[in-house]
């Protein structure tokens, strides 16, 4: 049974961490040169790279859940 708390403790750090890095590293991007479309790229790296770290995050609770439970199997 703490087997599915580690996941889910592990779960909420990636939600967090993840959070973290949109906010800090994200945010701030500011795009220049391009006149009016400069809004439009800006959003579009941003986006481009949220959903490179959602796959990310997603590929890396999958690891975890098959670590957990291929553990848990052989015991």
């Amino acid at each position: 049974m703490n087997i599915i708390f580690i996941f889910i403790f592990a779960m909420w750090l990636l939600i967090l961490v993840g959070g973290g890095i949109v906010v800090v590293l994200l945010g701030p991007i500011e795009i220049s040169g391009f006149g009016e479309s400069d809004r439009i790229i800006k959003s579009g790296i941003q986006v481009v790279i949220s959903v490179i770290l959602v796959i990310i995050w997603i590929l890396a609770l999958s690891k975890i859940k098959n670590w957990i439970f291929h553990k848990q199997l052989k015991t």
